[in-house]
């Protein structure tokens, strides 16, 4: 039985991983965690989920509770996961991070602490989404640079970073497909007189607004046809499944970086 712990657990994420939790086979929810000036610390995390009370009382310190489990599963924000898997690598706890939105600088720190700990980061943790990158790599290797590559992607009105993480994933899936680097072709918006579009751009266009969980489409346009890979997620239970997944996955695996790929075989 893998002993897990969520952070953020009374946000929308983290009640549907406490769901997850208690749905899953082989897993335990041991700890849960809040902001230390939350008021829903104390609170019962189940109960605070809907489940009816489980036991495990909604913690407002990470060091409180570092010793109830195994792995810590965090969809926060860049620098609460940066100081909870400081804490993690510390103490030798494993750690599944779907948080988006890190500056390269972040992302050094947070990465370092692989030589300490097992972690396991994703953009998206849905199966679906990941055999979707395969997908459209395959796609790229395949349709090349005659086809001009636009990536669209939409969420919720509460979604603070864009592009989002899952579409800047799949925009290196192309890109690698297409042997470019990202970073030197993405286009991030239009807008003037912007001259015709160069070929080895990949470009994003960001929607928000409502309550749309997630969808993703990569268009690959030439002369006279398009293709066009789509993943929609109408529940954010499709994240929180995998999340615990790859928890249970990562609970005996030794200190290293690690992503969804690696957890579906792909």
């Amino acid at each position: 039985m893998v002993r897990i712990a969520v952070t953020g657990a009374a946000g929308r994420m983290g009640k549907t991983l406490i769901e997850a939790v208690a749905l899953a086979d082989g897993a335990e929810l041991t700890a849960a965690l809040e902001r230390p000036d939350s008021s829903l610390v104390g609170a019962d995390a189940g109960e605070l989920a809907g489940l009816g009370k489980n036991g495990v009382t909604i913690a407002g310190d990470i060091n409180a509770v570092i010793n109830d489990f195994d792995v810590l599963i965090d969809f926060t924000a860049p620098a609460a996961t940066l100081a909870n898997a400081a804490a993690c690598a510390a103490a030798g706890k494993k750690i599944v991070i779907g948080t988006t939105g890190f500056t390269p600088e972040q992302e050094q720190e947070l990465l370092a602490n692989q030589a300490a700990t097992a972690l396991c980061k994703a953009a998206n943790f849905s199966t679906g989404v990941n055999v979707t990158l395969k997908l459209l790599r395959q796609a790229a290797e395949i349709l090349g640079d005659d086809y001009d590559i636009e990536i669209y992607e939409a969420h919720h009105r509460h979604k603070v970073d864009a592009p989002s993480g899952t579409a800047l994933a799949m925009g290196e899936a192309v890109a690698a497909g297409v042997r470019r680097n990202l970073r030197e072709v993405a286009v991030y918006g239009r807008e003037g007189q912007t001259g015709a579009r160069q070929r080895e751009t990949i470009g994003f266009a960001t929607v928000r607004g409502g309550d749309v969980v997630g969808d993703h489409t990569v268009m690959f346009m030439a002369d006279g046809e398009r293709v066009e890979i789509t993943h929609k997620a109408s529940s954010r239970m499709s994240f929180a499944r995998g999340a615990v997944r790859a928890a249970s996955w990562l609970a005996d695996r030794p200190a290293g970086l690690y992503s969804m790929q690696d957890v579906l075989g792909l």
